[in-house]
Order: structure tokens, then sequence, then C-alpha cells
């Protein structure tokens, strides 16, 4: 059987991409990737502004023309009015599937994936704890197996720590990377073991010193960019992680593994990460960071499978 086409719409935003990427997988879909990157002043402008979506692009844009995919997905608002513009010119053919709140008109999209901290309703909107990703039990084993050999000298147990970046909601200075690097050292005294650092594209240079000087008194590994990525391999051979509360992305992929996620940085605002993150300590895949760590189980997180189920469904396929 001819697997359905689909187009990933991107804007050079990884984030962002890997939601799209995890549902189309998820979906068994056909991926062709399509950056796209707007002109000004569109890309300054929310999507329902946008004139002629498809003319507004600079040069570097992926060709958009048919043959129209079965299928366009998009995460984040620099394509949302593209993906309305290709399902018109499909005339209907191709299904208009987003991720996260598009912030126009809902009747826009055939199926609209979004986490519930979004806060967006309708018949054809499909809600998850978090956001949907790229890992796979499949994808986590074979990282294992490729980066176990590289830690072989380390002792267990392995701590993890997943660093991000500023964003609207949290600041994470110097300051914060101080108390974080404190903390780490205090359970690596109390548990013993080895600690595997990855930070983010985002990660500033303020946060990342004093963290990556536990390498000086503590066993581990740090990784700076230089080779290939450990993200998911790390994850995998994590006895417990711990991860910065800036990312949504990051604790969703971390409570996917069933290990104990830890999370640093809860500021107690009133916001949509806040009530992500006490969604997360409600079902029992997290609890919040001070420098010790213990044992416990709960389900995996598994919300893009459960997702992609369910645009089948509202697909009609």
């Amino acid at each position: 059987m001819t697997r359905r086409s689909a187009w990933v719409l991107s804007n050079g935003m990884i984030g962002m991409d890997n939601q799209s990427l995890g549902l189309a997988e998820a979906l068994d879909l056909d991926v062709t990737i399509k950056t796209l990157h707007p002109a000004a002043p569109w890309m300054h402008l929310p999507p329902s502004l946008w004139l002629r979506p498809l003319h507004a692009l600079r040069p570097g844009s992926d060709r958009i023309e048919p043959p129209w995919p079965d299928v366009v997905i998009g995460t984040g608002r620099l394509n949302v009015a593209a993906s309305v513009a290709i399902a018109r010119a499909s005339k209907g053919r191709t299904r208009n599937v987003r991720v996260q709140h598009p912030r126009i008109a809902l009747r826009h999209f055939d199926a609209i994936v979004v986490p519930e901290h979004d806060r967006c309703t309708g018949s054809h909107v499909i809600q998850t704890l978090g956001a949907v990703n790229r890992v796979t039990q499949a994808r986590l084993d074979a990282a294992a197996a490729h980066f176990a050999p590289g830690l072989a000298d380390l002792p267990r147990p392995f701590v993890t720590v997943l660093l991000g970046g500023n964003n609207s909601q949290y600041t994470l200075d110097a300051t914060f990377a101080a108390r974080l690097a404190g903390q780490i050292g205090d359970a690596l005294r109390s548990s013993g073991g080895s600690v595997l650092i990855t930070p983010s594209r985002r990660t500033p240079p303020e946060l990342l010193q004093p963290v990556q000087a536990l390498l000086q008194h503590y066993p581990g590994r740090i990784w700076l960019g230089s080779d290939d990525n450990p993200y998911f391999g790390w994850l995998a051979l994590a006895d417990t992680i711990v991860v910065t509360a800036d990312s949504v992305n990051m604790a969703s992929e971390a409570a996917f593994t069933g290990k104990p996620v830890y999370v640093s940085g809860l500021s107690g605002k009133n916001n949509k990460f806040e009530r992500f993150h006490q969604r997360l300590q409600e079902r029992g895949c997290t609890r919040p960071f001070a420098g010790e760590l213990s044992v416990w189980q709960y389900a995996p997180l598994d919300e893009t499978r459960i997702a992609a189920t369910r645009v089948k469904q509202q697909l009609g396929w």
C-alpha cells in the first residue's frame, strides 16, 4: 500500500519541526520537509493578516507548487498562513493538520493537535498533556546501543541534565545556573554516579559554565556540539533526568522514558508553562528539583502515538 504524502512546513526552528515531524512519523506518512522563510512585513504580522502567503516568502524558501501532498503539517505562527493557502490551492485535496493553537479561525484546519495548556477546544481539536515529539522506544534503544560504549568508564547511576535557555516565561541566568549546579552536586554526593549534560541551542554561556564545572569534581560528560548529538542516547541511558522548566518539549520527551524526571526552575507564575508542569506533576511524571534524588514509577507519557490515532480518526483514515 502506498503511503500518504505529507509536507512538513519548517521555519528552521528545531523545537517546532520536531513536533511536526514526530506527528508525521507516528502517522506513517511519506514526508517532504518544505522550508519557508517569510518576508517582511508578513513575518511580523498575525497569520490572519497575511496576503498571498505563498508569495510572501524570501529567496531560499522551497518551491510550493503542485503536485500537492495528501497532508500538510506545521507548527508555529510563521507557517500557519502558508498551510491554509496550500490546502486552498489543492482545492481541498490536501488535509491541513496543525500542531499548537493556530491563533486563527479553527475552521481552516482538518485536525488540530494542541497541548492542554494552550486552552484550545473544538470538535476537531485533539488535546495532549505535553508536546508531540519524535521520541520512540525504537529510537531510544538504537541511540542507547550507539552511545553506551562511550560511557562504559563512568559509574552508575547516570543523572542526565537537559539544559534549555531563556524565553518569555523564564530567565535562566548565572544565578539560576549556580543554584542548579549546586543542587546537582548535592545530588551526586548523596547518590554517587555520574552526570551527563546536554545543552540546547538556546543555552547561554552563563548557564553552561557553572554546570560544566561540575565535571571537575564529579565523573560525567557534557556535549558541546562537536560530535554526534547524544540527546536520545543519554535519555535512554539515564537513571534520573533533570530538565529546566523553560521547555515543554524537553519535559515531554523526558517523561516518555518512564524514568524519574525532576524539573528545575519552577517559578510559581500563573501561565501556561506552570499549568503544564502542574499537570505533569499530577500525573506522576515529574517532581520539582531541590538537590535530592529518589526513584518512582509512572506510565510513560506517549502522547504522540495517542494523538496520531485520533488524527487518523478525525481524517477518516
